[in-house]
């Protein structure tokens, strides 16, 4: 799995960041895995054209010590569609800004 992880965090942070995600995106789905909504705006040709998919997200998931970012752009309304996909790089590059301005917003030190 392509991921973008940022590690070493203090348990006090993780914490943090535990408080604002669920505020932010809801209670986590599983274990601490938090769906974090793509900006239409990033969307692929194809992935705009599937509707029935929409939204569409990135997994954040906390782990012990450290804030993971999973690459894979998914849909809650199929099990498999050609929408989903690893994310293109300017995908990747809106969630990890995205990411980095949550770490930069806590406060937590990387």
């Amino acid at each position: 799995m392509k991921q973008y992880v940022i590690d070493e965090i203090s348990e006090n942070d993780l914490e943090k960041l535990k408080k604002f995600l669920t505020q932010k995106y809801g209670s986590p789905m599983l274990d601490r895995v938090y769906w974090v909504p793509l900006d239409p705006e990033y969307y692929t040709p194809v992935q705009a054209s599937h509707d029935n998919c929409h939204p569409l997200y990135f997994a954040l998931q906390l782990k012990p010590g450290a804030l993971v970012g999973e690459f894979l752009v998914r849909t809650h309304n199929r099990v498999r569609c050609e929408c989903m996909g690893y994310a293109t790089k300017a995908q990747q590059a809106w969630f990890i800004s995205l990411i980095d301005g949550i770490v930069s917003e806590l406060g937590i030190a990387v």
